[in-house]
């Protein structure tokens, strides 16, 4: 069964960094098109960041330049670095198997003082 799990969020200040893991399961990472989105309480899951399986990544403006998508082959795992982190940065974020309906619970930041 191919699963999506990630992991390391939290409680930040604002102008912190966190590193979010997203280790898949049954399936081969280097497969896919992978995503990161955020769902802020009553908005929209919006896409932030995407890295094609030939390492092409793109990101929302919000998060350019404060985000950065990355995958490790031999740990099946993609990441999303986030520094400079904002209260507006607050949600819970997903990673996702891209063209597909897979994705993982979520994990929750939150950034605040």
């Amino acid at each position: 069964q191919v699963q999506l799990v990630e992991s390391g969020g939290g409680l930040v200040q604002p102008g912190g960094s966190l590193r979010l893991s997203c280790v898949l399961s049954g399936s081969n990472i280097w497969n896919y098109a992978m995503g990161w989105y955020r769902q802020a309480p009553g908005k929209q899951r919006e896409l932030l960041a995407s890295r094609t399986t030939f390492g092409i990544t793109n990101y929302v403006d919000s998060v350019k330049g404060r985000f950065t998508i990355s995958r490790d082959d031999a740990k099946n795992t993609v990441y999303l670095q986030m520094n400079s982190l904002k209260p507006e940065d607050t949600a819970v974020y997903y990673c996702h198997i891209e063209s597909t309906t897979l994705w993982g619970p979520g994990t929750q930041v939150t950034v605040s003082s």
